[in-house]
């Protein structure tokens, strides 16, 4: 992006709302008090105060960092993460792909997670089983870039035409922790196992 020196930037996030007569943005581009509405990927030509014209793009990175609390990941910037409060201290964050694969983060905020990893995949592939899929699980460990190691299970739940892929650790202290969770069907691997990698590879965990 391309800006006068000196100038003062501040990107605002639109929400959308009804369909009016002109398209409208996702964003809203700041410049010495010139405001423009802009869709990634556009440039626009915005007259400055003085007179003075300049243009202007605004891209999209391939990658963003999310953060909560007390971890934080990488992942594709197309796709959001929703966060959701659960209750008993308990918030969740969601990522998942227009093809199902998904990545959860719970936090806690009054116990350690760690035992629940069994309870956890049992009522994620509760309705598979008793559709009569085949479940096999073991347990698996996960060593992080600054030395923490997570701890819990990798499973797999197989029907008929096709397999879903499933890992499931936790990480905790005394009264805290986290709990994540990824799935990712067979016939995605190619395309959607990137996304999980980036995950567990840029996972930070901070306590």
């Amino acid at each position: 992006m391309r800006m006068v020196s000196a100038a003062a930037l501040t990107l605002i996030a639109l929400c959308a709302g009804p369909a009016g007569a002109e398209d409208l943005k996702a964003f809203k581009l700041t410049i010495d008090g010139v405001a423009v509405d802009i869709d990634p990927g556009e440039s626009r030509t915005i007259t400055l105060p003085g007179g003075k014209q300049s243009k202007v793009t605004l891209e999209r990175n391939d990658f963003a960092t999310f953060s909560g609390d007390s971890f934080s990941f990488v992942h594709p910037s197309g796709i959001s993460v929703t966060k959701s409060d659960l209750g008993e201290n308990i918030t969740q964050y969601l990522m998942a792909s227009a093809l199902g694969t998904i990545v959860v983060v719970q936090e806690y905020g009054k116990m350690n997670p760690v035992s629940l990893n069994q309870l956890m995949l049992q009522e994620m592939t509760r309705e598979s089983v008793q559709a009569g899929a085949t479940l096999t699980q073991q347990p698996t460990t996960r060593k992080l870039a600054d030395g923490k190691e997570l701890t819990g299970i990798r499973a797999e739940v197989k029907t008929r035409t096709d397999t879903a892929y499933f890992e499931i650790v936790g990480y905790g202290l005394a009264d805290q922790g986290l709990l994540f969770v990824t799935r990712v069907g067979s016939e995605d691997l190619a395309t959607e196992q990137p996304l999980i990698d980036k995950f567990w590879e840029s996972l930070k965990v901070k306590m």
